[in-house]
């Protein structure tokens, strides 16, 4: 019989009786997929959304954040997107990539009516230069998956063609991200790693200005290839990271859309007549990331760690069985996202078939058992670093006290997001709420986090046959087989219990009922190019 922690059992209590209106049930239909708003709008105005952080870098090549990444929506174009049905599509691309017959050869062909905001026009030779300096840039978060690109060539005005060391089947994913986001080449030379404050890009909208912790505002472009179907004035975004804020703006009609709205705002949405909540699958997972060999900072070589979380993986799997997912799921998230076990979403384009159903459930005494054969001593201190915001910090508390019983002194250190990321970016934790916002492809979710001296790797991962298993993902174009090779990676993964996943967000945003023509997909994105004010 599973033990409960006699306090979570009156915080549970607390949160779920909070509110007496079915999510299923909910007229603003909370419990189903509503990705789209397609009334009509009218031209001008200007919208406001509020964040839950501040965005790091405004450089696609260095950014790390889903905030960014909406912000990046709304003024850098990719080489491809994915549409509402999580498909693959043309953006700055005019088709999908050319493969040659033994898959090293990728060629890809560029729109020619497109410029970038500070009127340089988009033509294959920025296409390459932006793909180089992902890849090569110090400190790219890209370098992981462009590292199978080998050469790439302007073979013409519109014409790039890409050389890979080996067949690499995530591709065409990774240019539908960051990856695939082309800076001006003007604005490369003139700025250089400053291009954070000055980026200019294709897109509907262009920078204006950024004023940390306040707002970044971007106005229509006119250079915009598609402009006739841009109708608004401006766009600004404002990092509002506590979601009762959040709500109460929206209320107000001081913001227009609350991007990322945590369960209990959003069920202070359903009833309000002049809000509408958008729901979508998440592709990404959260967890508790262990920092198990980071000495260095990201992409620099694993060391040693002397503390008995990074010596020992019993004492990490120890951790990990102190959580319950399903009811951190019910009382921090009000039962409205899923509990998580792997990398992988259920939405993925290869799901590796790991049913949350199934997740290791919590096991106390066994975690107890396990640090004592370890020989450590207990109370095992720990620290986790959680983000400012209100759900983080509840989260924390009920993580501090289920891990309590299983024998460790967790001590919440709460740190500002940006703050959060530099400090585990460098080694400077022992655990930390980890996350992302999800990739399509299986690659997208791992490579860059669990491959020896990934990218993103913050927690200083490194296996042998986690890296093994990563490269056969990348060359195998057998669905099938991809989808074997990613049940074993993530077997092997949560064996070494260096990323704890624990649950699987939705995509909630709420807007007022004024605001027509947003999109919001599975990438969790607020996609703004066709939104505006309702007619």
């Amino acid at each position: 019989m599973r033990r409960t922690p006699l306090g979570l059992i009156a915080l549970a209590l607390t949160v779920l009786l909070s509110g007496c209106a079915s999510l299923q049930s909910s007229a603003t239909g909370t419990g189903e997929v509503r990705m789209t708003d397609d009334r009509p709008v009218r031209d001008g105005g200007t919208l406001t959304v509020a964040l839950n952080a501040d965005p790091d870098k405004l450089d696609p090549s260095l950014a790390q954040t889903l905030v960014g990444r909406t912000v990046f929506a709304g003024m850098c174009e990719k080489l491809y997107d994915i549409d509402q049905h999580g498909t693959i599509v043309p953006q700055l691309a005019t088709a999908l990539p050319a493969v040659s017959a033994d898959g090293r050869t990728v060629t890809v062909r560029v729109r020619r009516d497109a410029r970038f905001s500070d009127g340089t026009r988009l033509d294959a030779r920025a296409v390459a230069g932006s793909l180089l300096r992902h890849r090569d840039l110090p400190g790219s978060a890209r370098a992981t998956e462009l590292a199978p690109l080998e050469r790439v060539e302007a073979t013409g005005p519109d014409t790039v063609r890409l050389t890979l060391k080996q067949p690499y089947v995530p591709l065409t994913g990774v240019l539908a991200d960051r990856s695939g986001m082309v800076m001006s080449p003007a604005a490369l030379a003139k700025y250089g790693k400053n291009f954070t404050n000055h980026p200019s890009c294709v897109g509907p909208f262009r920078f204006v200005e950024r004023v940390g912790g306040d707002r970044i505002v971007l106005r229509k472009d006119p250079r915009y290839y598609d402009a006739d179907r841009v109708r608004l004035d401006r766009v600004i975004y404002k990092p509002i990271p506590d979601g009762t804020v959040r709500l109460a703006n929206l209320r107000s009609g001081d913001i227009q859309i609350g991007d990322q709205m945590t369960p209990v705002d959003v069920r202070g949405a359903q009833s309000e007549p002049k809000l509408q909540v958008f729901n979508s699958p998440s592709l990404g997972y959260q967890g508790i990331g262990l920092n198990v060999g980071n000495v260095r900072g990201l992409g620099e070589k694993p060391g040693r760690i002397d503390t008995p979380i990074a010596r020992d993986v019993r004492v990490r799997e120890a951790f990990a069985l102190s959580l319950d997912r399903e009811l951190i799921n019910k009382v921090v998230f009000q039962g409205m996202y899923e509990p998580a076990c792997g990398p992988v979403s259920p939405g993925s384009a290869l799901a590796p078939g790991v049913d949350p159903a199934r997740c290791p459930q919590r096991d106390a005494a066994r975690a107890r058992r396990l640090l004592a054969e370890a020989g450590v001593r207990t109370p095992v201190r720990m620290e986790l670093k959680v983000s400012t915001t209100p759900e983080s910090s509840r989260l924390g508390q009920v993580v501090q006290a289920m891990a309590k019983e299983a024998g460790f002194a967790v001590t919440l250190r709460p740190t500002e997001y940006a703050t959060l990321l530099e400090e585990t970016d460098s080694g400077a934790f022992d655990a930390f709420t980890s996350g992302w916002s999800g990739r399509l492809d299986p690659d997208g979710n791992i490579a860059s986090f669990l491959g020896t001296r990934g990218a993103m790797n913050a927690y200083g991962l490194s296996d042998p046959r986690i890296d093994e298993l990563i490269a056969q993902g990348r060359r195998e174009a057998d669905p099938s087989e991809r989808a074997l090779i990613y049940e074993e990676l993530t077997r092997r993964a949560n064996a070494e219990h260096a990323l704890v996943y624990v649950y699987r967000q939705k995509n909630y945003a709420v807007a007022t009922k004024a605001v027509a023509g947003v999109r919001i997909y599975g990438d969790g994105l607020v996609r703004v190019t066709t939104a505006g004010y309702a007619r």
